[in-house]
């Protein structure tokens, strides 16, 4: 049973201004690629793609369009990311069951992940793109993702996109 999530895509030319941003990310960190970027709205974990959908339609139903900017990076222990702002975002994301976990939601978006123990491996990047802020767009779908481990790394796959009124 795969690990669900729920989240934001950003748009395409969003994810390309962040890559230009980001140049050559050259060694010492591990790097999401950007097909994989992603605003999580809700981690719920191993669970059945079609039950959660079912119940994530019902959350989300009539749930509102809402504006997403990403920017300047920032660091958790072993990950580099990138601020996501918008005013009707934790709420969309509480709507999908953030509130369930233990820890408060942080709307980012994951770029790069390090040694726990190595910092300062993320503090030029962290430096770097500190005045990073992409163009506002408007997120009108949320989708259901699936997390899978395979040879290679964990892939990403869009189970189910729900509408956001716009």
């Amino acid at each position: 049973m795969p690990a669900l999530f729920s989240a934001l895509v950003p748009p395409d030319d969003v994810v390309e201004a962040v890559a230009e941003a980001l140049g050559d990310p050259g060694e010492g960190l591990r790097w999401e690629p950007p097909e994989r970027w992603h605003v999580t709205l809700a981690y719920y974990g191993p669970d059945d793609v079609g039950t959660r959908a079912a119940w994530l339609a019902d959350r989300l139903a009539g749930r509102p369009a809402v504006d997403v900017r990403l920017e300047k990076a920032a660091t958790f222990p072993g990950v580099l990311w990138l601020t996501v702002a918008g005013p009707d975002l934790t709420p969309l994301a509480l709507a999908a069951g953030a509130g369930a976990e233990a820890r408060p939601y942080v709307p980012h978006l994951t770029l790069a992940r390090f040694p726990r123990e190595e910092p300062g491996l993320a503090g030029r990047w962290e430096e770097g793109l500190s005045t990073f802020t992409s163009r506002s767009w408007k997120a009108t779908e949320a989708v259901l993702m699936t997390s899978e481990r395979e040879p290679g790394g964990t892939r990403y796959r869009v189970a189910r996109a729900f509408g956001l009124s716009g």
